[in-house]
């Protein structure tokens, strides 16, 4: 069942299937950020609405709707002669969710409003009924709060009656069940908004946990829709990638007084690797180079012996470190970031941690991250993008030589070597940039996935030996690489994680065995089309047959089943084989951002600003 999403910049979204039903714990029409863009907690469960005509009652969200998505979702019924539309949309910044209801009739009908609400973090479920609601009614709404939190809900309706009517309500969440998670939960229908509709009318109801909730919310629509349009206008681009770009919004978020990135809704919070990944299709691609300099100086604020943080914990926002190339990642945005910003003074105020992070590799740091005798970097299992643990088993553990750190190791070095010269300082990068170089090529005689132990499992991360601006690798292994990965692991939907026929490999994300062995054993995911692209482009010199044929190729199939009234969001990963069914999270910020950016930049050839300038000379 397809579902939408609408966010406000702080972690905070409403979220719903198409029907307006809850089959997640996360889906919610408030859930709210407690310290954004973590700690994230569902107070406002759903809104269902009836509608009454005569002697007839139909509940919404057991009627078929059409949706659209013009800057918000918008849900139409047509009921006897009667038509309500409900549009959604929260304020920027703010954690209040509005619902325009826009009625044409030209007989007299009522609606009722039934408000269910919770409390608690949506990892959780409650599976006892020992909540209790305070509800203040006053004339147009009504204050409840919850006896677990400092919290006050506040549900506003002019011209409506509100009766308490407080009693529990299990939701059965089945989605949640098919993901082998918890699925059973109890909620609290407060009570209703009763509301006697004569004529055609426009109103809004809305649900606000903030002290003061300003009341003209025609205007705060007007607010939200320029806001959304003036990000479709600054970024130049033909109007084909709006849905993308209004997509992207969703993922930028506060932090503190910084800027970081969500990884995906509904579970994730901002890791470090889904954010360096996302960042050129999030920020640069559409024009928002402030927001890529606040996101990476957020980051830079947390390097710790030269490891960039991979994740800021849900619950308490603490910062972990396990991972080997979100470090490295960093030191190609910055220069990702130049080649749009022309900023050079930026890159003054970055450049020391960036040569922390590579004194830090050279000399070792923490999880057995190391420079080896061999010039190559080492690091314990786990800590590549393949990092699921289960237990103390790895299904793809990947120790010690992963391919894809060799060639951010190597992309990295290179882009120091040339970037010294900007900041006045001593180059120590290029000579061991060769050394690399030369030891991987004496080494990689085959396509490896891990280079020290030898092994030839067909995985896309060899794709970044290709697709990153500095390759140490020839053009003919360049081209193998390409192939090997189009005939075996590319599919309409994304890149799988391994090919089909590996004795490993699992075709569907879900089956008699935990979800997370099939996560990178075949599971596809559409971030990958992003690097696959690039490198597809990059080994046909470009060419214009070549992109258009990409296009047709890898992004119209996946664009065509998303259809023309989709509003962006790609999910995190799809079965491996046919159905090729979406799993995972409903909107990925690397899904969104990789495809926005080697669709731009790779298939249109739309090139940053300043790639052709001396500063880019510098860079590449």
């Amino acid at each position: 069942m397809r579902e939408w999403i609408v966010t406000n910049g702080l972690g905070g979204y409403a979220s719903l299937t198409h029907q307006q039903t809850n089959t997640r714990k996360f889906h919610g029409l408030l859930v709210s950020s407690l310290h954004p863009p973590t700690e994230r907690w569902v107070f406002l469960t759903n809104i269902f609405d009836t509608l009454t005509i005569g002697n007839n009652s139909y509940a919404l969200y057991e009627q078929k709707n059409h949706a659209t998505f013009n800057l918000f979702p918008s849900f139409t019924y047509h009921l006897e002669g009667t038509t309500i539309t409900k549009t959604i949309f929260m304020e920027y910044g703010k954690d209040t969710t509005i619902i325009k209801y826009e009625i044409t009739t030209k007989k007299p009908v009522s609606l009722t409003h039934s408000i269910i609400a919770n409390s608690r973090h949506f990892y959780d479920v409650n599976r006892q009924r020992y909540l209790s609601f305070s509800q203040d009614v006053f004339d147009g709404g009504v204050r409840t709060t919850p006896s677990n939190s400092n919290k006050t809900l506040t549900l506003l309706l002019e011209k409506a009656t509100y009766e308490p009517s407080p009693c529990w309500i299990e939701f059965f969440y089945q989605t949640d069940r098919e993901r082998q998670d918890s699925w059973i939960d109890n909620n609290v229908h407060l009570g209703d908004f009763h509301k006697k509709i004569a004529r055609s009318v426009t109103y809004y109801l809305v649900a606000s946990l903030e002290d003061t909730v300003n009341i003209d919310f025609t205007a705060s629509l007007a607010r939200e829709r320029k806001r959304k349009e003036s990000l479709l206008s600054q970024t130049q681009l033909p109007n084909k990638f709006d849905p993308l770009v209004l997509s992207s919004d969703n993922f930028i978020v506060q932090k503190g007084n910084g800027t970081s990135i969500v990884a995906g809704y509904h579970w994730f919070g901002d890791w470090g690797r889904d954010t360096l990944i996302s960042l050129p299709g999030l920020t640069l691609i559409t024009r928002r180079f402030d927001d890529a300099q606040r996101i990476l100086s957020t980051f830079a604020e947390h390097e710790f012996h030269g490891l960039i943080p991979n994740a800021f914990m849900e619950r308490d926002s603490h910062p972990i470190y396990n991972a080997v190339d979100v470090s490295l990642w960093f030191i190609d945005r910055v220069c990702q970031y130049l080649k749009y910003s022309n900023d050079s003074e930026f890159l003054e105020m970055m450049w020391p941690t960036m040569t922390s992070i590579i004194e830090w590799y050279k000399k070792g740091t923490e999880y057995h991250i190391h420079m080896d005798h061999d010039f190559l970097i080492s690091h314990d299992p786990g800590l590549t993008w393949m990092d699921v643990k289960i237990g103390e088993y790895y299904p793809t553990p990947r120790a010690h030589k992963a391919v894809e750190i060799q060639a951010l190791w190597y992309n990295a070095l290179k882009s120091m070597a040339r970037l010294s010269s900007l900041v006045n300082a001593d180059d120590p990068y290029a000579d061991l940039a060769d050394q690399v170089r030369d030891s991987f090529s004496s080494q990689y005689d085959q396509c490896y996935d891990v280079i020290d132990i030898k092994d030839t499992s067909c995985r896309p991360n060899q794709l970044f030996l290709v697709s990153l601006e500095h390759s140490m690798i020839d053009k003919h292994l360049q081209q193998e690489i390409v192939s090997q990965v189009q005939d075996r692991l590319v599919t309409p939907f994304g890149i799988r994680t391994l090919s089909p026929d590996d004795a490993s490999y699992k075709g569907s994300y879900l089956g008699n065995y935990n979800k997370d062995i099939a996560y990178h054993n075949g599971t596809a995911w559409p971030w990958l089309l992003g690097p696959f692209l690039s490198a597809f482009v990059k080994v046909k010199k470009r060419e214009q047959k070549w992109r258009r044929y990409a296009y047709r190729q890898f992004l119209q199939p996946m664009l065509a089943v998303y259809g023309d009234k989709w509003a962006g969001s790609i999910h995190e990963i799809f079965d491996g084989d046919p159905l090729y069914l979406p799993r995972g999270c409903i909107a990925q910020a690397w899904s969104v951002a990789e495809i926005l950016r080697a669709w731009v930049e790779d298939v249109e050839n739309l090139r940053p600003s300043y790639e052709n300038t001396n500063l880019y000379e510098v860079c590449v």
